[in-house]
């Protein structure tokens, strides 16, 4: 490829970013010397493996893709940097990176690789929280492109970005927490009524909080840069797996929501689109289900999907469109607010906790726009700013939302929104292209997590490659069309799943990690945490079902 990495690299040890910048201005000063010296500091430095491998192994580099954190070189709207990727179809992408042959060789090296340097460096005699991980700076490398230029690559061979700044950093988070919740939240308002936009507040104020714990966790031990890494660090190598399967599950789960809101929104453009064949009538929502799957399966082929996660980062101007057209058509085209104020709606409040709990699902995403920002110290600001915008957008959706439609409120606004008007077909084609980006990104972790089972160097790997990817595709096809109840499966995600990732695990994880230095008020607030996560979770988790399972048999 024409910008790919060469092959020159040496491995550098640091024990902060400044070393590691001063490793790299030196390298970029001195090409003559670096050049000639590589192989001797690639040899003496290389670091001794980690003798555990634990899966996933790819769960950094696909969760970078999703949260567009992978280039340090993004700019606000995440384009600066298109000319520099190119998309790699089925042919030479399944052989890319994290497949069985790329993946036979990254197993062997370190998950967490070990430190060369004094142990007890990061951590005092008789830590409580056990002997120190190992220092993920230890297997650091500079590459130069073609250009010329230092690269700095991990120990899986993918690029480091340790220089994204306070507003890439934003804009990725709210990229991550504004997606399509925010087309639910009149209908939570519907479902909660008006006290129950409080729940919306309490998550916001719940979620920063674990958002900040798992820095803490970060911090802890060095070498921890993703969420399974906390999940390892606090309870070894099963809670690397156990979180690892709830942070793909959810994003599994999130696949399946695109396909029904493909379906509910363009059924809602051509509502006399079907087919006939041989005698078996295709209605719209079936037609359009079955067309999004079919249109999305070449995406989910490619290995390398920096395009299509540059193009997502423009999910944050794609919510801010769907936001202004919904106040446009409240305030511009006199569709007026019409909703009877409902101070509480116990019944169907269960309903509305998921519904609230689904806006704030980021923190899969959060361990790695932290470790990719040049200044971490900033991470809280960076999450006070993405909660705070994006509860802003969510409430403000919620209450005009909900006085435009009343009780009427649809699981999508978008679905209520006059089909006449200029800013309805913009926000309705906004809803329904965005998903066409984000799918492949969101799916992407989940089958590269299960074509690490193939075996290394298998005849077939290919094969299977393209059959897991296309399995997963149409399964969430079928279980779109088994359950197509966009707002209740919404709610079920957000209370079994969010609740689990957002709010339980970040705390659990935390006081395991760090027993030994917690306050008895940290530990306070943890358990109140918890249990607010687990009464929430049990709660909505049973009435979505319960709601469900009438809708089916009804």
């Amino acid at each position: 490829m024409k910008n790919s990495v060469s092959d020159r690299s040496f491995y550098i040890e640091s024990s902060d970013d400044e070393d590691l910048e001063k490793e790299i201005d030196n390298d970029d000063g001195n090409e003559s010397d670096s050049s000639g010296s590589s192989a001797d500091n690639q040899n003496h430095n290389q670091p001794s493996s980690y003798t555990t491998a634990a899966w996933p192994q790819s769960y950094r580099q696909s969760i970078d893709m999703l949260g567009s954190v992978h280039s340090p070189s993004i700019g606000l709207l995440g384009t600066s940097s298109l000319a520099r990727f190119g998309s790699s179809f089925l042919s030479s992408s399944l052989t890319r990176r994290f497949t069985p042959e790329a993946f036979s060789s990254s197993i062997s090296k370190p998950l967490l690789p070990t430190v060369i340097d004094d142990p007890h460096k990061h951590a005092p005699p008789h830590s409580p929280l056990g002997p120190p991980l190992p220092s993920r700076r230890s297997s650091i490398s500079i590459r130069r492109d073609d250009k010329d230029k230092p690269v700095v690559i991990d120990s899986h061979g993918l690029p480091v970005s340790r220089h994204s700044t306070f507003g890439q950093a934003v804009v990725n988070g709210i990229n991550v927490l504004c997606g399509v919740g925010i087309l639910s939240t009149p209908y939570a308002m519907k479902e909660g009524g008006w006290l129950g936009l409080s729940i919306l507040m309490i998550f916001a104020v719940l979620s920063f909080y674990t958002g900040i714990l798992l820095r803490a966790c970060l911090d802890s031990r060095p070498g921890l840069e993703t969420y399974p890494d906390i999940g390892q660090a606090a309870f070894g190598a099963m809670g690397r797996v156990i979180i690892s399967i709830v942070l793909y599950v959810e994003l599994y789960a999130s696949c399946i929501e695109y396909v029904i809101l493909e379906s509910d929104n363009l059924s809602s453009l051509f509502p006399r689109a079907h087919i006939s064949f041989g005698g078996l009538e295709i209605n719209a929502h079936l037609l359009f289900a079955i067309a999004t799957a079919l249109a999305v399966l070449p995406t989910v082929y490619l290995r390398d999907l920096s395009i299509l996660s540059y193009i997502s980062a423009g999910g944050v101007v794609a919510s801010i469109v769907v936001v202004l057209c919904l106040f446009w058509v409240g305030l511009v085209d006199d569709v007026g607010f019409h909703g009877n104020v409902t101070p509480l709606n116990l019944s169907s409040l269960p309903v509305a906790l998921g519904l609230y709990g689904f806006c704030y699902s980021g923190h899969a995403v959060f361990p790695n726009i932290y470790s990719s920002m040049g200044k971490q110290s900033q991470f809280p600001a960076v999450l006070l700013t993405c909660f705070g915008i994006c509860t802003l957008l969510y409430a403000g959706v919620a209450v005009m939302g909900y006085l435009m439609f009343g009780e009427s409120t649809l699981s999508q606004y978008t679905l209520n929104l006059p089909q006449d008007l200029v800013a309805s077909k913009i926000a309705v084609w906004t809803t329904v292209v965005n998903p066409f980006t984000k799918y492949a990104l969101t799916i992407s972790p989940v089958a590269m997590s299960l074509e690490e089972f193939i075996p290394p160097n298998h005849p077939k790997s290919h094969f299977y490659s393209i059959l897991i990817r296309t399995g997963l595709v149409i399964s969430t096809l079928l279980v779109g069309l088994s359950v197509p109840f966009f707002g209740l499966m919404m709610s079920l995600i957000g209370s079994l799943l969010t609740m689990l990732v957002a709010l339980i695990l970040p705390c659990v994880c935390y006081l395991s990690i760090l027993r030994g230095k917690v306050t008895f008020l940290q530990r306070v607030l943890c358990c109140i945490v918890i249990a607010v996560g687990v009464v929430a979770s049990a709660i909505g988790s049973f009435s979505a079902i319960k709601k469900i399972i009438e809708e089916l048999s009804g």
